[in-house]
C-alpha cells in the first residue's frame, strides 16, 4: 500500500480546475491525481540532477500511480478569494482589470491523504518517491506551499473514493470545525474537480477528478487520434502539425505536455487524461460566509442564507426582481427533485391551505456591507417551523433540499449570478450588526425597500390603518408608532421610494399602490425579523431592517 500525505503550511491552496477561467474564481479541491503526477514530473526535471535521473524507473513509478485511482481523505476547506486590479494593455494604454484570486483556505495542521491500497512499490521506486516528495515545494500555484510525505501505513477511513468502490462501510465522515454547516455539495460540482452530482445515498455526493490514462491504453488512443487527424480536411497543415505535437509517442511525455500547448492546439481536455467519478461524504469545501455554530442546517430550519457572486452585483433598487428570479431558481430545483407538477406550495405560493397567506417562502435581498449592491439573499419559510403541523415532515425535507440546492440565478437578458449556500437555521442564527439586520430582534424597524399598500385606500383606511390591520392578522404585537420617512439611505445615497422598481412581472396582478412609502414602525414589544409587509412582500418589497 502506498500512502501520501499533503499539508499546506501557508493554510491556502491555489489551483484552477481544467477548463475554467481564472476569473471564475473556482478552486480544484481536492487536488486531482493529474495535477499531482504533473507536479512530480516538474520536480524530476527541475530538481534532480541528470546523474540522479533514471527515466525508466521514473516512468514505471508514474505508470503505477496512474494505473488505479487513489482513495482520499480530504479535510474541510473554505472557498474564498481576494480581488485586485492589474494593468492590462488595451491599445496604447494600460487598462485596470479586476482579477479574482480564488483559493481554498485549509488548516496548516490538517493532512490531505491519498492512498493506493493495492499498490506495492519496490525499493528503488520507494526511494524515488521519497526524494520527489521531499523536493516538492508547491502544488498548483506557486503560493500553494505544500509538504508531501510518504506514510508506511494508514489506519483512517477515506471520505472520497472512486464511485465504483464506494460503500457505506469504507466512506468515513470527515470531522468538521466548529461552525461549519453540513450542506451538500453543489450539483454542478463547482470547485470540485470537473463536475459533481447527488450520490445514491443520503449525504453522499459525486464529483469527477482527472487523472492520466493508463500507459497501456495510450498507444492505441494515440494511433486512433493521429489516424483521425489525417482525415480532417477542415484543418490546415500547420494546425495538424500543432495537434500532432501534443500527442508524443512516449506516455510520460504526453502527460507532461504544457497546458498552453494543449489549449493552443484546441484540446478542450488533455488528450492523455481520463475522468474518474468519485463519491464524497459530507462537506469538503464551503463558502467563506461567517457562520455561527448555531447556523448549521437542522431539521426545522426556516431560514436559508446565500452569498451572491457576480459582476456587477444587482442594485438594492432591484430587490423585487431578484426575489422573482430567486423563486424561479428554487422552482426549477424543485421540479428536478420532485417532478414537473410536484412543486411544494410553500415554494410556489400556489395551492396553499385555507388560512395560509404568509407562511410560504419570502425571497429577500440584503446589502450587508451597505454599498448599495445586493450581496446576500435570504429565503425565509415560516411554514417549516417546528410547531407548524400542516406541513408533513417528508414535504419539509423536500422543500429544504430544493432551496439548499440553488446555485445560481439568472434573468431573461442573459445575466447570471452564482450563489454560495452559507447555512440554514432560524433567523437568530444569522442576526448581528455585521451580518444580517433583517433577521435581528427589535421594537423599531425601518424601511429598506418601499412599502406598498396591499388594499385600495378608503375613508379611514389609509396607509397607517392598512399596516395595523396586516400586522394584527399576522399575530404581531400592537404598533406603537408609524413614522413616514422622506427617504432611505442606500450606498451612501438618500433615495425616495420612486427610485426603486416597485412592480411585479406577473401579469394580471391588482396593485392598489404604485408609489410606495418609506417608514419607521415601532412595536410595543420586541419582535424577530424578517419583517416584510404589503404588496410584493414575499419578493422583497416592504422589507424592514431592525434599527440599532
Amino acid at each position: 500500500m502506498l500512502t501520501l500525505t499533503l499539508s499546506f503550511p501557508a493554510g491556502r491552496y491555489h489551483a484552477t480546475p481544467w477548463g475554467r477561467h481564472v476569473n471564475e474564481a473556482d478552486v480544484e479541491w481536492p487536488p486531482t491525481p493529474w495535477r499531482l503526477l504533473r507536479a512530480l514530473i516538474a520536480v524530476w526535471h527541475r530538481k534532480l540532477s541528470p546523474v540522479d535521473q533514471d527515466p525508466e524507473l521514473f516512468e514505471s513509478l508514474l505508470e503505477s500511480l496512474a494505473a488505479t485511482p487513489p482513495l482520499y481523505f480530504v479535510p474541510p476547506g473554505i472557498h474564498t478569494h481576494s480581488r485586485h486590479y492589474m494593468p492590462a494593455r488595451s491599445g496604447k494604454a494600460d487598462k485596470n482589470t479586476l482579477i479574482f484570486d480564488a483559493f481554498a483556505r485549509v488548516s496548516a495542521n490538517d493532512e490531505l491523504i491519498l492512498a493506493w491500497p493495492d499498490l506495492e512499490l519496490d525499493g528503488a521506486q520507494i526511494a524515488l518517491i521519497d526524494t520527489l516528495a521531499a523536493r516538492l515545494g508547491f502544488l498548483g500555484r506557486a503560493e500553494s506551499w505544500v509538504e508531501m510525505q510518504r506514510r508506511e501505513a494508514w489506519g483512517d477511513k477515506p471520505n472520497c473514493v472512486p464511485a465504483d468502490t464506494a460503500t457505506e462501510e469504507n466512506v468515513a465522515k470527515a470531522p468538521l470545525p466548529s461552525g461549519m454547516s453540513q450542506k451538500p455539495l453543489s450539483p454542478r460540482g463547482e470547485g470540485l474537480g470537473r463536475g459533481g452530482s447527488k450520490g445514491e445515498d443520503e449525504g453522499d455526493r459525486r464529483l469527477t477528478l482527472m487523472m492520466p490514462m493508463p500507459a497501456a491504453d495510450y498507444a492505441s488512443f494515440r494511433a486512433a487520434q493521429l489516424e483521425g487527424l489525417k482525415k480532417r480536411s477542415d484543418l490546415k497543415p500547420k494546425d495538424k502539425k500543432a495537434i500532432a505535437a501534443t500527442l508524443p509517442e512516449s506516455w510520460l511525455d504526453a502527460i507532461g505536455v504544457e497546458s498552453a500547448e494543449l489549449r493552443a492546439a484546441g484540446w478542450n481536455i488533455p488528450p492523455a487524461s481520463r475522468d474518474i467519478p468519485y463519491r464524497v461524504r459530507d462537506e469538503i469545501l464551503r463558502s467563506s460566509g461567517r457562520l455561527s455554530p448555531r447556523s448549521v442546517a437542522h431539521k426545522d430550519a426556516t431560514t436559508f442564507r446565500f452569498a451572491v457572486y457576480g459582476k456587477p452585483l444587482p442594485r438594492v433598487e432591484d430587490a423585487v426582481r431578484m426575489g422573482e428570479w430567486l423563486r424561479l431558481a428554487a422552482m426549477s430545483q424543485a421540479k428536478k427533485l420532485l417532478g414537473e407538477d410536484a412543486v411544494p406550495p410553500w415554494i410556489s405560493g400556489h395551492g396553499l391551505p385555507d388560512g395560509n397567506r404568509h407562511d410560504h417562502a419570502f425571497w429577500l435581498s440584503e446589502d450587508t456591507d451597505r454599498d448599495g449592491k445586493i450581496d446576500h439573499l435570504i429565503v425565509h419559510i415560516p411554514a417549516l417551523r417546528k410547531d407548524f403541523v400542516d406541513v408533513p415532515e417528508s414535504l419539509k425535507n423536500s422543500v429544504q433540499q430544493a432551496v439548499k440546492g440553488i446555485r445560481r440565478i439568472w434573468n431573461r437578458d442573459g445575466q447570471e449570478w452564482n450563489l454560495w449556500f452559507e447555512g440554514a437555521g432560524e433567523p437568530k442564527d444569522f442576526a448581528g450588526p455585521d451580518r444580517s439586520l433583517i433577521c435581528g430582534k427589535s421594537k423599531s424597524f425601518i424601511s429598506i425597500t418601499p412599502y406598498l399598500m396591499p388594499w385600495h385606500t378608503k375613508r379611514n383606511f389609509g396607509l397607517e390603518e392598512q399596516i395595523r390591520r396586516e400586522c394584527q392578522a399576522r399575530g404581531l404585537p400592537p404598533i406603537d408608532t408609524i413614522e413616514p420617512l422622506h427617504h432611505v439611505k442606500v450606498g451612501g445615497r438618500s433615495i425616495t421610494p420612486l427610485a426603486f422598481h416597485r412592480f411585479r412581472s406577473r401579469r394580471g396582478l391588482t396593485q392598489p399602490d404604485r408609489r410606495g412609502a418609506s417608514l419607521r414602525i415601532t412595536f410595543t414589544e420586541t419582535i424577530e425579523g424578517p419583517l416584510a409587509l404589503g404588496f410584493g412582500c414575499h419578493f422583497g418589497l416592504g422589507l424592514f431592517t431592525c434599527e440599532i
